[in-house]
């Protein structure tokens, strides 16, 4: 069973031993997933987090078929779609859409509004052009938050917010049962992110599509996701849930990420004690040997030269770590503030 897959039935995405490389010239690689195994359940949203450069984004564009794997297997609703080429490919991208980190650039500027929102049925052949499309153009604004006449304008006519409600609308025109979302919120004020976030909590509960949502805001994550996976240099360090990863973390890096994020009380955050990373900063071209945290990890002994394997440390929390029950001590388990939440 893939971490964080449930017992009941197949999960809607399955990914099992993946393995991403990129070539980086004179025969070298860099290393961008290794061997990341996990599931997301329908309905469900599953918090993608590390740092940048950890292979989040890497994952999301492997599942969506945007790259093609090393090796390893991506099963959506039990079929592999890494052995799947030309129609049967085209049919389940409708299935599996994508939002943006950017809403200035993912978004055509020469095309009108109802044009970009329209433009996926059109393509696979769900609508043509005239009043019915103009209709559902319109439906699909509206449940986004945008008045329907907004298909005319352009999307320099919008703020930041109106546009991610823009490309969401894209998004959701195939009504799609997964969506990755790609640090979807991070490039918007903290007011409009609080309005993203509860829009894309609101659609899920109303049409059950199920979000890979990858993001570094550790407060974002918290409020929307079920689950929580973090990653480091492409490697899987721990999976949960939200709330037992928040409250109890059990990797060091998990500890590390939590004691970094701020918290909005100014009493707790001068209390709170922190874990300053130290240690050489991973060569991702040449990756040490073992665990991969293990050049910057406080607690690192000899044995972590050895790779540790992916165990399901609790029902359910599945962890990446030889000295997962020593790392109980450390510091990062506060509460991580809710700013963007809203």
């Amino acid at each position: 069973m893939s971490a964080g897959a449930g017992s009941s039935g197949e999960p809607l995405l399955r990914v099992e031993d993946l393995v991403v490389r990129f070539p980086a010239g004179r025969g070298e690689q860099v290393h961008a997933v290794e061997h990341v195994s996990f599931a997301i359940e329908r309905g469900q949203t599953l918090g993608l987090v590390g740092e940048s450069g950890s292979g989040k984004t890497t994952i999301g564009f492997t599942v969506l078929r945007r790259y093609d794997p090393v090796s390893g297997q991506v099963f959506f609703e039990g079929e592999d779609v890494t052995e799947v080429t030309g129609e049967r490919l085209r049919a389940l991208r409708r299935d599996m859409q994508i939002i943006f980190q950017d809403p200035y650039s993912s978004l055509n500027a020469r095309m009108r509004v109802g044009d970009i929102v329209g433009e996926p049925l059109i393509v696979h052949g769900l609508a043509k052009k005239g009043k019915a499309l103009e209709t559902r153009v319109g439906e699909l604004l509206e449940l986004c938050g945008l008045p329907a006449a907004s298909m005319t304008r352009y999307p320099s006519a919008f703020s930041g917010g109106e546009r991610q409600r823009i490309a969401i609308a894209r998004a959701l025109a195939l009504q799609p049962k997964l969506i990755v979302a790609d640090e979807a919120v991070s490039a918007l004020d903290v007011s409009i992110q609080a309005q993203i976030i509860n829009l894309l909590v609101e659609l899920q509960r109303e049409q059950q599509v199920s979000f890979l949502f990858i993001s570094h805001n550790l407060a974002v994550v918290r409020h929307i996701a079920d689950r929580v996976m973090i990653l480091y240099a492409g490697k899987l360090m721990e999976l949960g849930d939200t709330t037992d990863i928040f409250n109890a973390p059990v990797h060091p890096y998990t500890h590390a990420l939590l004691s970094a994020a701020p918290v909005a009380d100014p009493v707790v955050e001068r209390a709170r004690e922190r874990i300053v990373l130290h240690g050489e900063v991973l060569n991702v071209l040449r990756p040490p040997s073992g665990c991969v945290f293990r050049t910057r990890c406080p607690l690192a002994v000899e044995q972590c030269a050895t790779e540790p394997p992916l165990v399901e440390h609790r029902p359910g929390r599945w962890v990446a770590c030889w000295r997962a029950d020593e790392a109980k001590g450390l510091p990062g388990a506060e509460p991580v503030g809710a700013d963007a939440a809203g």
